[in-house]
């Protein structure tokens, strides 16, 4: 499809609202309501798990073969892992990354009645009382702590404030936006992604188009901690396009400009015929992309895949430098993905033969007949296995001369 044209101060709108909604992973009631806001604001029919993972559905020709476009709600953060005695925090990561990023932040503390605001801090935080010292503290979780911006000062303090291990710590994302697209900040991952995908949706919305089949747009809650998109899905989704990041770093491939088409990643290799799918579409519609492999990564596809759904699945990511940091990307990335959402909305399914989860072999691709134009190889004859005995091996000598039909095959 030809001229699509997201629209990008709404995916920037989207994206900065996004930005300012607190999501670690296990406390996201707030952003799956925002979220649903937003799809009944575009007229698009959802539903919830129960525990809050949206599945949106954008009505096609055909209800199956459906397929799936997913995303996640949750960031990285924390929890309170014990009330000091000196009126302080100690913290636990949620999701996987470095304390190194956690100092500095300013963060929000979820009691069970309360929001408190604070600050993560190393334990020798003050140059003039530590002098050198503050240089050589080792980077660990252990050697941070939270101060609470309230009158805490020891442990039966914090009591009283009702604060208690277990609370949710979120980091703010402390967004900045630049004029040539730049974007900085916390938990682009994956909100970024998001944005990309709502104002794909929008697009196809409002330009009336009629989709070849449903297409479902899932919005999952834990991918930080693993289960991804395995309790939304349902057994109907043939293929799923996962967006998430894509980490510029050397030895990277991944750009913060155009989309990232992710060959594999630590879960192994994405599907051979969807991924190259989705680069014929770039190619077809003019979108600038690069591939990538991402071996300490996994995304929303994993765990489909680990909970036993047979389906296609592929990763697009938009650049983001310093993932699960301070990171940066640019609109540019996320306008290219929108854009490939929508190209791929809009054709039929990749194997639409393939009706139900077992078929004939009739309907099951061969390696080479993808959509993707090239040189097709033509395969060797197959080589005979030698005999694995000499009693066989006179058999067959037998067999032979004897004009068995053997020689024929």
């Amino acid at each position: 499809m030809k001229n699509i044209s997201i629209d990008t101060d709404y995916l920037l709108t989207m994206l900065l609202a996004l930005l300012g909604i607190h999501s670690p992973s296990g406390y996201t009631d707030p952003i799956v309501r925002y979220v649903c806001s937003v799809l009944q604001e575009l007229g698009i029919e959802f539903e919830l798990t129960r525990r809050g993972a949206i599945r949106a559905t954008l009505k096609g020709k055909s209800e199956s073969p459906d397929r799936a476009v997913v995303t996640h709600l949750d960031t990285i953060g924390a929890m309170v892992k014990e009330l000091k005695d000196n009126g302080r925090l100690s913290l636990v990561p949620v999701g996987t990354w470095s304390a190194r990023f956690a100092e500095g932040g300013r963060v929000s503390i979820f009691t069970d009645d309360l929001i408190y605001r604070g600050q993560v801090l190393p334990l020798k935080a003050s140059g003039h009382t530590f002098n050198l010292d503050v240089d050589t503290q080792p980077i660990a979780w252990e050697n941070i702590e939270v101060r609470v911006d309230e009158k805490a000062f020891s442990l039966s303090d914090l009591r009283d404030l009702g604060i208690n291990v277990g609370d949710f710590v979120a980091f703010d994302s402390a967004t900045e936006e630049f004029p040539n697209g730049f974007i900085c900040a916390r938990h682009l991952d994956n909100k970024a992604g998001v944005a990309a995908v709502l104002a794909a949706a929008k697009f196809i919305i409002e330009s009336r188009i009629e989709l070849p089949v449903d297409l479902h747009l899932l919005f999952t809650i834990s991918e930080e901690v693993g289960s991804g998109a395995s309790a939304v899905l349902h057994g109907d989704v043939a293929e799923m396009i996962t967006v998430d990041n894509g980490t510029t770093a050397p030895g990277q491939c991944s750009s913060e400009f155009g989309v990232t088409i992710a060959m594999a990643d630590s879960s192994g290799p994405f599907d051979f015929h969807l991924t190259h799918h989705l680069i014929h579409l770039c190619d077809d519609n003019g979108i600038p992309y690069q591939r990538d492999i991402f071996r300490y990564y996994r995304c929303d596809s994993a765990s489909a895949l680990e909970a036993g759904n047979d389906i296609r699945t592929a990763l697009i990511a938009f650049g983001v430098d310093g993932s699960h940091g301070y990171e940066r990307t640019n609109i540019d990335s996320l306008e290219c993905i929108g854009k490939l959402i929508v190209a791929y909305a809009t054709q039929r399914p990749l194997y639409a033969s393939q009706l139900g989860s077992l078929s004939t072999l009739e309907s099951f691709p061969e390696t080479r007949d993808t959509d993707v134009e090239g040189t097709k190889l033509i395969p060797p004859e197959p080589i005979p296995q030698e005999p694995e005995t000499i009693a066989e091996a006179v058999d067959l000598e037998e067999s032979s001369e004897s004009g068995d039909p053997l020689e024929e095959e």
